[in-house]
């Protein structure tokens, strides 16, 4: 393939960017981006009751927006971002969630406080910047963290269990047998009918 000049060779970089032992399914990505989606649309929906009870008005699809831009469009694409965020995390997580240990109910909350206690430290660097100088201060704020833990912990447990719902166990389902499946995908027409109870 050419692109302006340059010779690519996608197969070889294909390669280069896959990594061994870890196949991703396609259809499984894209539904765990889909759950990424709608488990970061509930915790921006939720953001106003969240700020009345923990008392900080710190609202990620603002803080999102004014990184890019501090006009009008700072709350749209702030929005656009924070979901946008939530399905790359989404499809990363559906792609891992098979392969982790212990009770799958847990999978999405921890993946979620994973995330939340490996960002946080970032948020020393806001009050450097100065178009967000008037949002609230979060570092060194208990209620902004725990309000953010909050957020997080929902988050994952959204996304969780969106995801365990979208991709189902494929451990329990277990694999299929000749009888249920033919190459048309309708099961074989031999066991249609049965004599047996």
């Amino acid at each position: 393939m050419r692109a302006g000049g340059l010779t690519l060779r996608t197969p070889a970089l294909v390669r280069q960017l896959q990594c061994p032992g870890m196949a991703f399914d396609r259809s499984r990505t894209l539904r765990g981006a889909l759950a990424g989606a709608v488990a970061a649309g509930v915790w921006s929906a939720q953001q106003p009751l969240d700020q009345r009870v923990f008392g900080v008005g710190h609202d990620d699809a603002v803080l999102l927006g004014r990184l890019v831009t501090s006009g009008p469009a700072a709350m749209g694409l702030g929005t656009a971002l924070h979901v946008g965020n939530g399905a790359l995390f989404g499809a990363l997580y559906a792609n891992l969630a098979p392969s982790l240990p212990g009770p799958a109910a847990t999978h999405g909350p921890l993946a979620g406080l994973a995330e939340h206690l490996a960002t946080w430290p970032a948020t020393c660097l806001l009050g450097r910047l100065d178009r967000l100088r008037d949002l609230p201060a979060l570092w060194g704020s208990g209620r902004a963290f725990a309000q953010s833990t909050w957020r997080h912990l929902l988050f994952g447990a959204v996304l969780g269990e969106l995801e365990r719902r979208l991709n189902g166990d494929a451990a329990a389902r277990g694999p299929l047998d000749d009888i249920a499946v033919s190459s048309n995908g309708h099961g074989a027409v031999e066991h249609l009918v049965t004599t047996e109870p």
